[in-house]
């Protein structure tokens, strides 16, 4: 285990954006967290980072960066469903594109998302129909309150959209060091939502594989989404707001065409790239900072902008829609 003084974060962040770190620690086995708990790492400010596609740096992190690289993937069949093991540094879309491979089904719709599995359940990640906690079935986790390791149930991480309890109740407190998947051998493929038949239409696929499945989402996401290797951003920067029937009603009566998901409860997902494309935020761009060009929800660093320039355009679009609407946008990102 190497700890680093004063490193740059640049590297880390999707966003690209430069900030300082005072300490810098990388775990590439979960052993090596009893290391920092017995030498009180996590009696100061300490902060986890995945893949860094989740989070904004407003300023330099006086404390130590935990940096979670661990690595391997298994899995077991038993009966109708397999369960698949990953550990928390492993890149998501590999993950993803390893169920594909061995032909199990579930994760799909998910391809491309940015991140690490060890982020996927504090966030409750989803797109294109499918969400993680539908898949999910336990993860592992050390508690850095009392330094043991812990197993959480999909019951217990109590996840809602976007949501779970460890970016509420125990937020900071537990890192997540493995986690498994639950997959029905023999599930139903998931092509309803978003752009999905209509790009199956255009390869001619009218029976889709999985993998069919995965390469079009993937498509769609390229199309729509700037690559952070080159643009920088964190992906979606703001989450889908969640209203009543009521309240749906009555944007429709000024906005018609308003794009809108229905929920089991009875409330809606009102399409936050839409609310923010209506009021003109879609392709513009304020000093470093723009809004991407085909997608409104994402937010990009044009050259070299400060976490402060791109929260601070953030909070003009969330008083906009607010004003225009009367919805308040919830920023989606981790903001230091």
């Amino acid at each position: 285990m190497n700890i680093e003084q004063n490193i740059s974060l640049k590297p880390f962040n999707t966003f690209g954006v430069d900030a300082l770190a005072k300490k810098f620690i990388e775990i590439k086995e979960e052993k090596e967290l009893y290391s920092l708990y017995d030498n009180g790492v996590f009696n100061e400010d300490f902060f986890v980072l995945g893949g860094g596609s989740n989070v904004l740096f407003t300023q330099d992190y006086n404390g130590t960066i935990i940096k979670i690289s661990s690595k391997g993937i298994q899995h077991f069949i038993e009966g109708n469903y397999v369960y698949v093991t990953a550990n928390g540094g492993e890149v998501w879309n590999d993950l993803v594109w390893y169920c594909v491979n061995q032909g199990f089904p579930g994760l799909e719709n998910m391809a491309l998302i940015p991140g690490t599995v060890g982020a996927s359940p504090i966030q409750n990640i989803g797109a294109y129909g499918a969400e993680l906690m539908n898949f999910f079935s336990s993860c592992r986790a050390f508690d850095t309150k009392t330094g043991k390791f812990t197993i959480f149930t999909n019951a217990e991480c109590q996840f809602t959209y976007r949501d779970s309890i460890f970016k509420s109740k125990y937020k900071g407190r537990f890192i997540i060091t493995a986690v498994t998947y639950k997959l029905f051998l023999h599930s139903k493929r998931n092509t309803s939502y978003g752009a999905i038949e209509e790009e199956l239409k255009k390869r001619n696929i009218a029976t889709p594989t999985i993998k069919d499945i995965a390469e079009v989402v993937s498509h769609i996401r390229v199309e729509k989404l700037p690559d952070p290797s080159t643009v920088g951003n964190a992906g979606s920067f703001f989450k889908n707001p969640i209203v009543t029937q009521a309240k749906l009603d009555d944007v429709k009566s000024l906005f018609p065409n308003v794009v809108f998901y229905p929920m089991e409860n009875g409330q809606v997902k009102i399409a936050a790239g839409w609310l923010i494309e209506q009021c003109g935020w879609k392709g513009k761009q304020i000093g470093n900072v723009a809004v991407w060009k085909n997608q409104a929800l994402v937010l990009t660093n044009i050259e070299d902008a400060t976490g402060v320039e791109i929260y601070d355009l953030s909070t003009k679009i969330i008083d906009n829609v607010l004003k225009t609407f009367g919805i308040r946008l919830e920023r989606e990102v981790n903001v230091l």
